[in-house]
């Protein structure tokens, strides 16, 4: 029996991870950098003969995770590591490096970065200058974040730290960031006090502080929002990431939504909350407003910014009879506009000869897969379909991307 079968399951997993670090280990993970998954099984074989299998397994577990984490991290995933966990749960780099580049601008020097994960937020950080405690209670997470500090260079300004973020003092901290495990056993976390550590642990972490961010689900219930805090939701490339707390800015209770990679951003007190746009007619130009927009409930700015109005009072679609640039809508110019109908649908594409088609939907229990595969587009040219409600009504929309000069 190997020392390693013979430690306890947590020490024994950080000591086949702490195995790549060393000169056989390394080696390995270069050899199998680029392995293709159709010859994963084939290139284990081949380097079990001449290596350890537990350390073939782990090598090649490391390839994979870096090929899907470079999603997130770009050329950096190359020279990271990984927990399978860790690629799943960790802040996309242009996220962190927005949210680092904030709290620099706040004068931050220096933050307690409880519940790291593998320590992409740490990254961020440290390379905006900001010296991090990144503490986190898994040992393999905390032995994972400490190698990803070194591989990157940053290991003078990235102290890691095992142990329960509620047990940690952060006197000596600037700022804290929490990020909260929003995942169990079975999945999604919804409720903001079953995550780990309690939104409401968190809470009282970043007011005792004074200044703090905590990194919660995009999806979060407005009423479940404390007190005294800026709610920022952020999306990248048209994709909602996340919303953060944000203590001790010197801003009033206020929603924010920042649009990546351009940080974009449109701001409201609680207070001064623009009313509901007024529902109109169908015009020349619907525009679908970015995901950080509609849930930080600023869908009025845009219509306000487009001189538009809803299409239907429920429904965060804004139509307007002119064409304007903004941020934080996409513009289509409508060619249709017709009642719900397959059959109908089907006859117009095919008269124009639309074989891509993309559709978008709300307010519609219609799903998109099952509307092309009845439809079945063929031709040389392209259209959006929306699929809404217009003052109630199941309605269609046939649109263009415009843009404005």
């Amino acid at each position: 029996m190997d020392q390693v079968s013979t430690l306890d399951p947590d020490s024994a997993a950080v000591a086949r991870f702490t195995a790549l670090l060393a000169g056989e280990g390394r080696a390995l993970l270069d050899e199998v950098r680029d392995t293709d998954p159709a010859r994963e099984l084939a290139v284990a074989t081949r380097l079990r003969r001449t290596h350890p299998a537990d350390l073939v397994s782990a090598a090649l577990g490391q390839a994979r995770l870096r090929q899907r984490a470079a999603v997130k991290f770009g050329a950096d995933a190359a020279r990271m590591f990984f927990t399978p966990d860790g690629v799943e749960q960790a802040t996309r780099t242009s996220v962190a490096e927005y949210r680092a580049g904030r709290m620099r601008e706040l004068g931050i020097g220096s933050v307690a970065d409880l519940c790291c994960g593998i320590g992409g937020d740490a990254i961020a950080l440290a390379r905006a200058g900001i010296r991090v405690l990144a503490v986190d209670r898994d040992p393999l997470t905390c032995a994972v974040a400490r190698a990803n500090a070194v591989a990157l260079g940053l290991d003078t300004l990235i102290e890691v730290r095992q142990a329960e973020v509620t047990e940690v003092g952060t006197d000596g901290y600037d700022a804290v960031f929490v990020d909260p495990a929003r995942r169990g056993g079975r999945g999604r976390i919804f409720d903001p006090e079953a995550y780990s550590p309690p939104l409401s642990w968190a809470v009282g972490a970043a007011r005792a502080a004074g200044l703090g961010a905590l990194k919660i689900a995009p999806g979060v219930p407005h009423e479940a929002v404390p007190e005294g805090v800026e709610t920022e939701w952020i999306s990248d490339r048209g994709e909602l990431k996340e919303a953060v707390l944000w203590f001790g800015t010197g801003a009033p209770d206020s929603r924010r939504s920042t649009l990546l990679p351009g940080a974009e951003s449109l701001w409201s007190p609680l207070d001064g909350m623009p009313p509901d746009p007024a529902v109109r007619p169908v015009g020349r130009y619907l525009y679908e407003p970015d995901p950080a927009v509609i849930r930080a409930r600023l869908v009025a700015t845009v219509a306000e910014q487009v001189s538009g109005g809803l299409l239907d009072a429920t429904i965060a679609y804004v139509t307007s009879d002119v064409l304007r640039g903004t941020p934080f809508a996409t513009a289509y110019e409508v060619t249709d506009h017709l009642p719900f109908s397959v059959k109908r649908l089907k006859a117009l594409l095919r008269e124009r000869g639309v074989g891509t088609l993309t559709v978008k939907k709300r307010g519609s229990a219609v799903e998109p897969e099952e509307l092309r595969r009845k439809v079945k587009p063929v031709g040389p040219h392209s259209a959006t379909v929306f699929l809404t409600r217009v003052a109630g009504a199941p309605t269609m929309l046939i649109g263009r991307p415009a843009r404005p000069e």
